[in-house]
């Protein structure tokens, strides 16, 4: 069982005073930060904080913490450390590889979306029609939220290039089977672009293994500083065309990122390694055995949240109420504003938040009255048994 004290007391915000008494539920729009990340961070601005790689030590120093971050996080992921690289943000990540493909593809070509994403791994991919790019909607289930890959299969055939989905939405929470649909689009011919953004923070995935072309999710929602981190198989990458400078050509990790680096930040990455395996060390696990323990812990204390909200009738839960097909992000559809029943919810030290969290589509696929909203309640592995309780009883006092 996963060690909850000792994952509390990596991470400074639990000892902090102006929080003390509040329960935070919106960890899928950023997570708290560990004190790995933060030292290293501290640590580059008062060193480092140099044009790194030249031959003087600072300079020297703050190089290896940049390449110490990209090897750590590959390695974590199951990837080639140059199939690795960073970005300002996943949105951004984004926005470059539309362009790489826009520019790879021809008119008559098609690619795949989902209606179940958030806006960052659909919208710059749908812009492409303005290139005579053909674009397929994968829907979801309007009164589930679910992705059928019966319906996905329908979809494919031989003009298909790309299939873009999320590894789990960030308002329905399923988690979708990235292993099996990464074959059927493979088996087709398509590439295959996965936006793990949220599903991250509830455990690296072997990316590796699951065999996704291209993946993507943010550091900032997985305990460290605000960086979009982005995985590029060799295969496509060396496919695609060049976004980054022309002399960079010939470096994958710099192919899609034709902005500079944030040294800082990129070498503060490496504390995201240092505490998963501060973690494995504490419970005697590997990389697979910290993700298991993780999501052990999120699923023991998400099923309780998830029967106390499902048979209200002034709520509708998005998407699925068995705790072990979905993450601990939970949005649920009121009959009033998600965002004034978060107002609330703070009233009561509960830290939670309303609206439609760039999930637009999906929320009017399932009829949701976009007006309204939904109120969304999310958590990881550091949040407590006791701050869960507390959730609940403020929910059955404002509902």
């Amino acid at each position: 069982m996963l060690d909850i004290d000792f994952v509390r007391a990596q991470f400074p915000a639990f000892s902090q005073p102006s929080l003390q008494g509040q329960a935070f539920f919106e960890n899928a729009g950023g997570s708290y930060t560990c004190t790995q990340v933060i030292d290293r961070l501290t640590r580059f601005y008062t060193e480092r904080k140099v044009q790194p790689y030249a031959p003087y030590e600072a300079s020297r120093l703050g190089g290896a913490e940049m390449d110490e971050a990209r090897t750590r996080l590959a390695a974590l992921l199951g990837v080639e450390t140059d199939e690795l690289s960073f970005g300002p943000s996943t949105t951004q990540n984004t926005y470059v590889l539309a362009q790489a493909f826009r520019q790879f593809m021809t008119p008559g070509d098609a690619i795949i979306v989902t209606n179940q994403d958030h806006e960052a791994n659909t919208g710059p991919w749908r812009r492409l029609a303005d290139a005579g790019i053909e674009v397929r909607e994968w829907c979801v289930d309007p009164e589930t939220g679910h992705l059928d890959t019966d319906d996905l299969e329908n979809l494919l055939d031989e003009h298909v290039r790309l299939v873009c989905f999320p590894h789990c939405s960030n308002v329905v929470g399923d988690i979708n089977p990235v292993l099996e649909i990464t074959a059927l689009c493979h088996a087709a011919g398509a590439f295959v672009c996965v936006d793990g953004v949220s599903y991250a923070p509830h455990g690296f995935a072997n990316v590796g293994d699951m065999g996704p072309d291209i993946y993507l999710f943010s550091s900032y929602k997985t305990y460290g500083p605000h960086q979009g981190i982005m995985v590029m198989r060799r295969t496509l990458g060396n496919l695609l065309p060049n976004q980054g400078h022309y002399f960079n050509a010939g470096t994958l990790y710099k192919r899609f990122t034709p902005a500079g680096p944030d040294h800082a930040q990129v070498a503060a990455c490496a504390g995201m390694a240092d505490y998963m395996d501060a973690l494995g060390a504490q419970h005697g696990v590997g990389a697979q055995g910290v993700h298991d323990l993780m999501r052990d812990h999120e699923v023991r204390l998400l099923q309780p949240l998830l029967d106390a909200v499902k048979d209200r009738n002034s709520v509708r839960l998005i998407g699925p109420s068995d705790a072990t097909v979905r993450a601990p992000t939970v949005a649920l559809a009121l009959n009033r504003s998600g965002e004034a029943v978060a107002a609330e919810l703070a009233a009561r030290g509960v830290m939670c938040g309303g609206g439609d969290f760039y999930a637009v589509r999906a929320l009017e696929a399932m009829g949701v009255d976009m007006d309204k909203g939904v109120l969304r309640l999310s958590f990881v592995h550091y949040t407590s048994e006791a701050e869960v309780t507390k959730v609940i009883e403020a929910l059955d006092a404002v509902l």
